[in-house]
């Protein structure tokens, strides 16, 4: 199953772990549409059911408390489980030696604590602060089961379980990373995108010029109406469906929510995306006829091989260093994203200062904060006065 981890934060510092507890897998943001992954294939951010314990055995003890929510010794175990294979994947992509993964997964194993603190102290923010995401959440599931060409929400049901993951447990990890996208778009990135001037953003494109240049190229996006295994009496009406979609988008509907609902290929579910090519990269008949066009602008209905097909230029670049006005997204990109780590932190300090977080003596918080009580503990945790949350259902925990 793809990923589900926190697609729309630009810097989330604590997505390098994309702890297990309640959690998803880190994000990803590229250019190009991301590769169909099957179900069976990637981990979920949901950790698959382990077999029940004997009966009478202790199953969990709480490892820390953060205002109400409990944190314990499987959720950081299934934390570093997830962060381990994280920095495999990661490892196997960048080609790094033995002794590179392990000092990796050391590092994420390391923080996996205060990455679970930093979850939920940004959940329960977002919940404080009235934050609903459910909509997203059938969204977000729509489009898993999209990108793994399933009928339905049912059958995305019955191969999560399949993989012996429970799917409320599923559904709540991509809940609560929904949550904590929205907290800190709302609370870090819009506070950092309002501190950056229109001088700041002149100076950085000044001194990084080289960094904008690019050889003719188009970012270009499709909807696709296929005529595969369809009769010749059908396809006039394909042409039909094909000219009204185009007419749509001419009269103001969004060409990539059209092509999430009715284009027939496989870059649906990424709104039509196909990304950027340079001069001589596309067939002769689409780059004739997108090289001539500018931004947002689209091709007639194109009769080609597989149907009909309606390009649209999202961004097209002249060769060379390109000027301000087509980069400043770029630019405000690359200067959030560079402040947005140590802001991240900044704000995730201030959420542990207002908040009750408690660690067990023994285990580390690399986070640290004023209220975190990392070796001697001055409120018991167990202490029945303290912020608890009922016990989960079926288990029994030792506390300390």
């Amino acid at each position: 199953m793809k990923s589900v981890c926190s697609a729309a934060t630009l810097f989330l510092l604590i997505a390098t772990s994309c702890p297990a507890q309640s959690q998803t897998q880190k994000p990803g943001k590229t250019q190009n549409p991301p590769a169909q992954t099957p179900i069976p294939a990637v981990r979920t951010g949901a950790i698959p059911a382990t077999p029940p314990p004997a009966r009478g055995a202790v199953v969990e003890e709480i490892v820390a408390r953060v205002n109400a929510e409990i944190i314990t010794t499987v959720d950081l175990e299934k934390s570093k489980t997830s962060v381990t294979q994280d920095a495999r994947d990661e490892c196997s992509s960048k080609g790094c030696t033995p002794d590179q993964l392990q000092e990796l997964i050391a590092q994420r194993q390391k923080d996996s604590l205060r990455d679970l603190i930093d979850q939920s102290l940004l959940v329960q923010r977002a919940k404080d602060v009235g934050i609903s995401v459910e909509t997203d959440l059938v969204k977000r599931l729509d489009q898993l089961r999209l990108e793994n060409k399933m009928a339905t929400l049912e059958d995305l049901q019955k191969a999560v379980e399949g993989e012996g993951i429970d799917y409320e447990e599923f559904k709540n990890n991509i809940r609560n990373s929904l949550y904590t996208d929205a907290v800190i778009s709302r609370e870090v990135g819009s506070r950092i995108s309002e501190a950056i001037d229109q001088n700041e953003i002149k100076k950085y494109y000044e001194e990084h010029k080289e960094e904008f240049q690019r050889p003719e190229m188009v970012y270009i996006r499709e909807i696709l109406v296929s005529t595969q295994g369809k009769s010749e009496s059908e396809i006039p009406a394909l042409e039909k469906k094909a000219d009204q979609l185009r007419e749509r988008v001419k009269t103001g509907e969004d060409f990539g929510d059209l092509a999430k609902h009715f284009s027939d290929s496989g870059t649906a579910s990424q709104g039509g995306e196909l990304g950027g090519f340079a001069k001589g990269k596309l067939s002769r008949q689409i780059e004739d006829a997108v090289f001539t066009l500018n931004r947002n602008e689209m091709t007639p209905v194109l009769k080609t091989d597989k149907g009909f097909l309606i390009i649209q230029v999202v961004q097209r670049y002249e060769a060379g260093i390109q000027p301000l006005d087509k980069v400043e997204n770029e630019v405000m990109s690359k200067l959030t994203t560079n402040r947005g780590p140590t802001k991240l932190r900044e704000y995730l300090t201030t959420l542990r200062r207002d908040s009750f977080v408690e660690v067990r003596q023994g285990y580390v918080d690399t986070g640290g904060g004023e209220n975190s009580i990392i070796a001697e503990a001055k409120v018991p945790v167990d202490n029945p006065d303290a912020p608890q949350k009922p016990p989960k259902k079926h288990k029994k925990f030792l506390l300390f």
